[in-house]
């Protein structure tokens, strides 16, 4: 399974919110930098995660954005669930839309749902602290 670019923003924008000191502002500008990411895409980014309480928007002259919550209240499985459009990893997940012939008769779905929620519960172990527990390095290397 590969993890859309909008999941895979979301999680940078977290780890470098996370990395650098709290309660301090960063911008959407400085994320885009230090990951060589399109500053458009991450505006986008920022937004879907201040409505999901993510993370804190200030407005103005001074502001910025920061983490909402403590990482260590931020699970990565979570935040993949609400990022990713689509979880359906072959077309039989949608019945509703599915055009195989063999929906309904062969065990692939079956067995593609197992995976996906495996794959899911290891990743609702991990939680943002987990993800960031070097963060004098990880500040390093994004703000250098």
């Amino acid at each position: 399974m590969q993890l859309t670019s909008y999941t895979d923003y979301s999680l940078r924008m977290l780890i470098y919110l996370a990395a650098v000191d709290q309660p301090k502002l960063s911008s959407i500008k400085q994320i885009s930098n230090a990951y060589h990411i399109s500053y458009n895409h991450l505006t986008k980014v920022g937004h879907e995660l201040s409505r999901l309480g993510l993370i804190e928007t200030v407005k103005g002259r001074n502001g910025g954005i920061r983490l909402a919550k403590d990482p260590e209240e931020i699970p990565i499985g979570w935040i993949v669930r609400r990022t990713e459009d689509n979880l359906d990893l072959v077309e039989c997940f949608d019945p509703e839309n599915s055009m195989c012939v063999l929906t309904g008769s062969c065990r692939l779905q079956s067995i593609l749902h197992e995976a996906l929620h495996a794959y899911l519960q290891v990743l609702d172990r991990y939680t943002l602290r987990d993800v960031t527990v070097n963060p004098e390095k990880l500040k390093e290397l994004l703000l250098s």
